[in-house]
C-alpha cells in the first residue's frame, strides 16, 4: 500500500523487550529513490543518541496504533554500530551496520533490495559473496526532513514545494512527492512522480522535472483522504506515462540521478 512519510514520524518504535523510542526522520538513497533507514531518537534509555532501523528489520507498521514493531532487542540496539548525527552516513558505516545486523547489502544485486525486491522476503547476508565488494561507492543518502520545503521546477518555472511523500510499505520506495502549489494555485496539492524527475540541485534545494506548468495545472488534485490506486492510475494517464513503469522493486540500472 501507498503511505504518506508524514504518517511515519512520530510513531513509536517496538523491540522484542521494550520500547526504543520515536521515528524523527528516515534516509533514502537518491539513486533508487527507496527509503533505507529510519532515524529514531531513542529518549532516556540511551540519552541523546539516534540510532537507524532498517526496513530488514521491521516485522509489523500498526498505522492505527501508530507503533512500528521490528525483530531487534534492544541491547541488539544499544550495541548497533554508533551514528555521528553530524555526518554522512558513509558506506563505510553501512557496511558495518549491515555486518553487525546480518543483512545483505542492497546496494548488490539486481533488486532495490539487493537479492530481493521487498525486506519483508528476508534474506541472509553471505559473506563470501560480498566481501570483495563492501566499500564500493558512496550511499548518496538523503535526509527526508532536509528535503521537504526544496522547490520543484517545471520546464517553464516553479510549481511549489516539496511537503511530504509517499511510499511503497512493500518496497519502501519512494514514489511521490507531495507539492505544495500554494503560491501559485493557492489551496492545492498535486502529486510529482520521483520517476519524472530530470535532476536535483542538492546545495540549490531544487528538483527539475520535465513538465509543463499547465501539465501540473491540470492533473488530478491530490486528496490524502481519499488518494487510493484508481487516483494513481487516472495521475500516469494524465501524463501519458506508461503505469508499468511504476517502481516495482526490481533496479533499473542503466538509470542515473543527473546531477
Amino acid at each position: 500500500m501507498l503511505q504518506t512519510l508524514s504518517g511515519l514520524k512520530r510513531m513509536s518504535i517496538g523491540a522484542s523487550d521494550g520500547e526504543i523510542g520515536h521515528v524523527r526522520d528516515a534516509y533514502f538513497d537518491d539513486h533508487e529513490w527507496t527509503l533505507r533507514y529510519l532515524v529514531v531518537s531513542a529518549g532516556s534509555w540511551l540519552t541523546g543518541r539516534r540510532v537507524l532501523i532498517s526496513p530488514w528489520a521491521i516485522r509489523d507498521v500498526d498505522w492505527r496504533a501508530r507503533r512500528v514493531d521490528v525483530t531487534l532487542t534492544r541491547e541488539q540496539v544499544r550495541n548497533s554500530p554508533d551514528m555521528d548525527a553530524d555526518k554522512p552516513v558513509s558506506r563505510q558505516y553501512e557496511t558495518a551496520y549491515s555486518d553487525y545486523f546480518g543483512y545483505p547489502y542492497y546496494w548488490m544485486g539486481m533488486f532495490a533490495w539487493g537479492p530481493v525486491p521487498f525486506p519483508k522476503d528476508g534474506a541472509i547476508a553471505d559473506p563470501a559473496h560480498e566481501a570483495g565488494r563492501r566499500e564500493k561507492g558512496d550511499p548518496n543518502l538523503r535526509s527526508a526532513n532536509e528535503v521537504e520545503r526544496y522547490h520543484i521546477e517545471a520546464v517553464d518555472g516553479s510549481i511549489g514545494h516539496v511537503d511530504d511523500f509517499i511510499f511503497d510499505d512493500a518496497t519502501w520506495g519512494l514514489r511521490y512527492f507531495v507539492v505544495d502549489t500554494r503560491n501559485w494555485l493557492p489551496g492545492r496539492h498535486v502529486l510529482i512522480s520521483t520517476d519524472w524527475v530530470d535532476r536535483v540541485a542538492w546545495e540549490g534545494r531544487k528538483a527539475y522535472v520535465a513538465l509543463t506548468r499547465d501539465e501540473v495545472r491540470n492533473s488530478p488534485e491530490y486528496d490524502a483522504a481519499s488518494f487510493a490506486e484508481a487516483e494513481e492510475d487516472a495521475l500516469y494517464r494524465h501524463y501519458g506515462r506508461p503505469l508499468e513503469h511504476r517502481r516495482r522493486g526490481v533496479k533499473d540500472n542503466d538509470w542515473t540521478l543527473p546531477i
